[in-house]
């Protein structure tokens, strides 16, 4: 379900495995349940999210201070998030940005809209590309804290 990373007094960092959800599911949430039993918090505090396929790490606060501060990091993008994707092709561009709104499609994944009414913004490019085997791992950016694009 999750490693833990790094502790302090103020915050913990895990690494969420993929298919766990941090959302709340029926008022339960039992990723933060299972890490407040590891480290034995009585509540934790989820500073920003990831979809469930989605494997990273994630920010809890120890308290409301501390979970009201990284907040804030997070709204005046003073914080950033970096993701790594994994595509079985060669992009078909060494780099570029994807602008659109998100919105549900099926079976509970994102589609990207032509619209721009509240857009997630991605910026990509390969820092490594290995040809043979046709793997590309791709550094994505969101200027915007919205839902993930899928490449």
């Amino acid at each position: 379900m999750f490693s833990l990373v790094f502790q302090n007094d103020d915050f913990l960092v895990i690494d969420k495995h993929p298919g766990v959800s941090v959302h709340k599911d029926d008022n339960d949430q039992p990723l933060l349940a299972a890490v407040a039993q590891q480290t034995g918090d009585d509540k934790l505090y989820l500073i920003h999210r990831l979809d469930k396929m989605t494997s990273g790490l994630l920010l809890l606060g120890r308290h409301q201070q501390a979970a009201s501060a990284l907040s804030a990091m997070f709204a005046e993008k003073t914080v950033q998030k970096f993701y790594l994707a994994l595509s079985a092709k060669k992009p078909g561009k060494k780099q570029g940005t994807i602008i659109g709104d998100m919105t549900k499609s099926r079976r509970s994944m994102w589609k990207l809209l032509p619209t721009k009414t509240n857009p997630a913004v991605t910026q990509f490019f390969p820092p490594l590309v290995v040809t043979g085997n046709v793997c590309s791992f791709v550094n994505l950016t969101r200027e915007k804290p919205t839902k993930s694009v899928w490449l």
